[in-house]
């Protein structure tokens, strides 16, 4: 399958003066939809929804309205943009491509190492700010507006949102102090394509009346078509006369607008569904998206009498499985949940607009009386439950453990001080997959989570060991639990043996050996550890490897005896290298008066955006980096591994 994009020339060609006309707008809007549809592909995923609802709204911003194509990008008095939502920037990157911001090389590199990261972050040139943990962006935006005025720079600041987003509580914050705060070189855009992940906004937490609430809040409001661009013209002029607010755009748009099937959702049960908030296309509906955006592209093209747009070859798409198997735990977790809620009538499941994403879908159409649709608001949820508990139920949170566990922190600790029990899920666990980035990757959750006393945290190796830990959870844990889940497919099925039996504070033994001993935990890390486990066995060197799912509770005895005979203990982290299962390990070690030579090996920073085994190489976290680092010690080689001498109490 050819692969091409549309080369910078060519949007060159098209936007070859300085009154642009809005059919000329339309083109290289659909030209930038190409390439999106491109690079989304070549990725393997990222927000097609997003990033087509938005961009007309974007090209008008950086054709029409932003004056950095006069003062310059780096001009301190430069209009500024970003996307508060951070899901559309795949088509952002498209636009900063077209206007020579960003290189070919980049474009073609999305969600790859050193390439495009899958949410904005500023390390590219044109992104003024990280966002994609959703709800930031007025706030961000009203400082960065603010400064403009201490400093007496000129420009304006656009921000955009999105209509789902609107659920966060820091949004509404945000409107009411920037209004009383009078930053009136404010103004926010919100891409109201109708749509969260994969429902609608009405459905899952409406926001009627929006421009009435906004209006309320101090701010001026203007409505328009967010794909027509003499209503979005007439938008822009009509906020521009205003100077004494913040200004506020309403843009009616269409989730994947600008080819057919993007556009269309689905019904279920008399419900709207939309496919394609997030994923890539398969080479059928690639090839069928491709063909309708070059007929729309031709016709544009005609109507604006400008010759036919040339195509540039890139590659032969060849697709490339690079999964051993598609073992998804949350599958096993979800239907886990069916099961139990027959017998355990108080479960109450809550979701934070990720029902589909956690596998708690099922669980919604079984037992629609018990399911709680919160939408994107985390602290919200996190409260709502624990009045739930203090009324002798028992919540299910379930969110992306980046969200849950920093944004509700102190949600999670004030309903832990009740002592009331809730199990909190904390899904989208560890730095993998990583190509959404660092507001995705999850390599802190754990060590925020070990700051509250009554909480036990645990991760499955396999579906067997989440169906046991989630009947742990249920039926015999006093204190809050969180269960910490890999998201995406398992490289490969971790088995245990026969005798295998879920006991509390005790991991399993996947492979024996007298070497050494590494503890690790979860699907991700287990299959590079034991891959590191069989090229060291052809070195000679006999490594032992443990499942440790208990990551802050650990029984004694157990563990004494596991490391008995070993002088070198490997704890490798889906994690920060601090605050996780190591620190656990080392406390345990020295408490009871042992002299181990512990090696913790982990993130160190923050992740690395990229495909699984780009990030994976990086941090020296696959199996040929931890075989190299275990052997390399053993051989007393200088390794990267932080080092731990636990001396026993005087």
């Amino acid at each position: 399958m050819d692969i091409s994009i549309i080369p910078k020339n060519e949007f060159d060609r098209v936007n070859n003066n300085s009154h642009i006309k809005h059919n000329i707008l339309s083109l290289f809007s659909y030209m930038c939809r190409y390439n999106t549809f491109v690079s989304i592909k070549l990725a393997g995923s990222g927000h097609l929804g997003s990033s087509f609802s938005a961009m007309d709204l974007v090209v008008y911003l950086y054709l029409k309205e932003l004056n950095t194509r006069n003062v310059g990008f780096n001009s301190p008095n430069r209009d500024i943009y970003f996307s508060s939502k951070g899901h559309d920037v795949p088509g952002l990157y498209s636009v900063l491509y077209a206007l020579g911001i960003i290189p070919e090389e980049k474009l073609l590199k999305l969600r790859k190492l050193n390439g495009l990261d899958g949410h904005p972050n500023i390390i590219t040139n044109g992104i003024e700010s990280n966002t994609g943990s959703l709800g930031m962006g007025i706030s961000k935006g009203k400082g960065f507006a603010w400064a403009k005025k201490y400093l007496n720079y000129n420009g304006r600041v656009f921000v955009l949102t999105g209509d789902g987003e609107f659920q966060e509580g820091q949004i509404y914050e945000s409107l009411q102090a920037t209004a009383n705060q009078k930053v009136n070189n404010l103004t926010v855009i919100i891409d109201k394509n109708k749509y969260q992940t994969d429902m609608l906004v009405q459905q899952v937490n409406s926001i009627d009346n929006l421009e009435s609430k906004v209006k309320e809040f101090g701010w001026y409001v203007a409505c328009c078509s967010g794909h027509n661009f003499d209503d979005i013209e007439r938008a822009f002029s009509e906020v521009k006369e205003i100077t004494d607010k913040p200004k506020f755009i309403i843009a009616d748009t269409i989730k994947g607008k600008g080819i057919s099937f993007l556009e269309e959702p689905y019904s279920t049960n008399g419900i709207s569904y939309y496919k394609w908030h997030s994923g890539a296309p398969d080479d059928d509906y690639f090839e069928k998206g491709i063909e309708e955006l070059k007929r729309k592209i031709i016709l544009l093209a005609k109507n604006s009498n400008i010759s036919e747009i040339k195509y540039k070859h890139i590659q032969e798409y060849v697709k490339v499985n690079t999964l051993l198997n598609k073992t998804y735990l949350t599958d096993a977790y979800g239907d886990a949940l069916c099961d139990i809620a027959k017998d355990r009538k108080d479960i109450v499941v809550l979701d934070g607009d990720l029902a589909a994403d956690c596998r708690v879908r099922k669980f919604q159409n079984l037992y629609p009386d018990r399911f709680l649709e919160n939408g994107i608001a985390e602290q919200d949820m996190v409260s709502t439950a624990g009045g739930l508990a203090r009324q002798g139920l028992l919540p299910v949170v379930n969110s992306f453990a980046s969200f849950l566990c920093s944004r509700a922190n102190e949600q999670i600790y004030n309903n832990a001080c009740e002592h009331s029990k809730i199990i909190y899920v904390c899904h989208f666990a560890g730095f993998i997959p990583a190509g959404p980035g660092k507001s995705h990757q999850s390599v802190r959750d754990i060590s925020l989570i070990n700051g509250i006393p009554n909480m036990i945290i645990a991760q499955p190796a396999n579906q067997l060991e989440t169906k046991n830990l989630l009947e742990y959870f249920v039926y015999k844990a006093t204190e809050n639990c969180a269960l910490r889940i890999n998201i995406g497919p398992s490289p490969s099925n971790i088995e245990f043996d026969q005798s295998y039996k879920l006991k509390f504070g005790q991991g399993t033994v996947l492979k024996d050996g007298t070497d050494s001993v590494c503890f690790g935990y979860g699907p991700v890390m287990l299959h590079e550890i034991l891959e590191a486990a069989s090229i060291l066995h052809n070195l000679g060197f006999s490594l032992k490897v443990i499942d440790m799912p208990w990551l802050n509770r650990v029984d004694k005895d157990w563990f004494i005896n596991e490391i008995s005979g070993f002088e070198n203990i490997y704890v490798i982290e889906d994690h920060n290298i601090t605050g996780a299962l190591g620190d656990l390990l080392i406390y345990e070690a020295n408490s009871s008066g042992i002299l181990k030579r512990f090696h913790k090996i982990g993130i160190e920073g923050y992740p690395a955006f990229g495909t699984p085994q780009e990030v994976l190489r990086y941090h020296k976290l696959d199996g040929k980096s931890i075989a190299e680092r275990i052997f390399g010690n053993h051989i007393n080689i200088n390794s990267m591994t932080e080092n731990y001498t636990v001396e026993a109490p005087q």
